[in-house]
């Protein structure tokens, strides 16, 4: 299944454009503007490796102890299972609204348009903790290249912090707004130095942990590896929804398929590509830091509290010096900063594929005519972004925590339908050959599963206020009611779309269907 050769003009709203193959229509987006390395380049970037270390190893430690690297594994697992079920979708419809678009081809309008949508939610959280990330970083790195505590406080105002967030978060979405060859020439340079930096502060940490130059430091083992060890199941699947989140993001790679040279190949190779890299950055920084600090909860160990908020600016200075820990700030803020442009790609091109195919108001259906990019959709998640993490950080803090534990069920929600549709969509194939049966059918039914068991257990835990920052409403934990208040906004969204698009809803313009046997190249 292909797209339309003939694509409409940069601009033009697509609504009229003639339906093919079920539906699937062109949108105006500037074609092979990214080759393979830059696909896999964008999709490291949004996952953003430096920032989920430095938000993330700390608390995975506390959960799971020296058990860390084990639970990475085990996250990569359900994720690299659906990273398939992506790429073979991508093979027969390469549509910058993948989880959306193919969702509704093998379930129809209604499951395709939640899957949309938790798509989009999830990404409008992680940009607004992105934004709150490199803003931190910002004025901490401003703090030490001046020598200056006063100027590193800055931060603590909510006045300062807001504006240098909005001011941030502008100049991501003006480089997106620009379109795909501006956002790799940058990622490039971005990441690359993120993963420069990465490699001298495990090199380090390993010569640390092996010299003992601090009383926590652990001697390395394999037991490390063993997920069997964890302390107890609840302890497990918190640990696992922690690194789920780490992974989340590769699928960028896909979501920019209509403009990726090779649409049908390229971008599920990019995504393999850069999942083998974050598994190995994220194996080789927990065994790293553990050797050199332990993750115990008392200093300078990975679960205390002063190092796990931010174990990157902990241990900067202790692990590579004063000279050198500089550069770990300079990494964070890189990756904060890069992967705040590059996860505008996402949302955009899912709104702009689901206003192509009416779910959507149908101005998020147009693109720029010189930039051939979703500007409208671009600029909104922008402005979207900007009052959420507004509203937020006014609220409470503990609502802005919770809201990120919450993102875990986004992810697991719209990674699970996806992976669930690449099985039943190809289903009159899976009998063809060996291969169509382990890549179209067992490897994604066995990833969605996966992901639904973690959704579920952690739903389930979710209602225990104890459940992360301890805060409640009517007795309910607030991460449980944000993430499920979230899912039934959506619900109510999509009534609402419901009544003004009645045609999408019908399956009129994007049409459920099963595939006929295909012969492949």
């Amino acid at each position: 299944m292909t797209q339309l050769d003939a694509r409409p003009r940069a601009g033009d709203a697509v609504r009229d454009t003639v339906p093919a193959d079920g539906g699937v229509r062109g949108k105006g987006l500037g074609g092979n503007s990214v080759g393979l390395m830059g696909s896999a380049v964008i999709g490291i970037s949004t996952v953003a490796p430096v920032y989920c270390l430095t938000s993330t190893l700390g608390s995975t430690a506390g959960e799971v102890g020296l058990q860390m690297p084990a639970v990475f594994l085990a996250g990569f697992l359900p994720m690299l299972l659906v990273a398939f079920a992506y790429r073979e979708l991508n093979k027969v419809m390469p549509d910058c609204g993948t989880s959306f678009t193919w969702t509704v081809k093998a379930f129809g309008p209604r499951v395709g348009w939640m899957c949309g949508w938790g798509l989009v939610i999830a990404t409008i959280i992680v940009l607004s903790n992105l934004a709150g990330v490199a803003t931190s970083y910002f004025w901490l790195l401003a703090g030490e290249i001046t020598g200056s505590d006063s100027i590193a406080a800055l931060d603590d105002s909510k006045l300062v912090h807001i504006l240098t967030c909005l001011l941030l978060i502008a100049a991501a979405t003006a480089i997106s707004y620009r379109g795909m060859t501006t956002t790799k020439g940058i990622q490039y340079a971005l990441v690359g130095l993120q993963l420069v930096v990465l490699a001298l502060f495990v090199a380090m940490a390993v010569r640390k942990g092996t010299s003992g130059d601090f009383a926590t430091s652990a001697g390395f083992s394999w037991s490390w590896l063993n997920p069997f060890a964890v302390k107890s199941f609840a302890a497990f699947t918190a640990g696992l929804s922690l690194s789920i989140f780490m992974f989340w993001g590769w699928d960028t790679c896909l979501t920019a398929n209509e403009e990726t040279t090779g649409s049908e190949k390229t971008p599920g190779r990019a995504a393999l590509i850069a999942m083998v890299v974050l598994v190995g950055s994220y194996l080789a920084t927990a065994v790293a830091a553990q050797m050199a600090v332990g993750s115990g909860t008392t200093g300078p160990g990975l679960a205390d509290p002063e190092t796990s908020d931010n174990v990157f600016a902990a241990l900067a200075g202790p692990v590579m010096g004063p000279g050198l820990g500089i550069l770990l700030f300079v990494a964070v803020l890189a990756s904060a900063a890069a992967s705040l442009q590059t996860t505008f790609i996402p949302v955009a091109r899912t709104v702009l594929a689901m206003s192509t195919y009416e779910a959507l108001p149908a101005s998020y259906a147009r693109v720029h005519p010189r930039f051939r990019t979703p500007g409208r959709a671009t600029v909104t998640a922008g402005v979207a972004t900007g009052v959420f993490y507004t509203v937020m950080t006014l609220v409470s803090e503990h609502v802005l925590v919770d809201t990120i534990y919450a993102l875990g069920l986004m992810i697991c929600f719209y990674y699970a339908l996806t992976a669930f549709a690449c099985a039943w969509y190809f289903r009159a194939e899976l009998t063809r050959s060996a291969r169509d049966l382990v890549f179209k059918g067992l490897f994604p039914v066995v990833g969605g599963v996966l992901l639904t068991a973690v959704f579920s257990k952690t739903l389930y835990d979710m209602w225990d206020p104890a459940y992360d920052s301890g805060s409640a409403v009517l007795g309910v934990g607030s991460v449980f009611v944000i993430g499920v208040g979230l899912l039934l906004l959506g619900v109510v969204l999509m009534l609402v779309m419901q009544r003004r698009s009645p045609s999408f809803f019908r399956g009129d313009v994007l049409t459920k269907e099963t595939p006929a046997l295909v012969v492949e190249d």
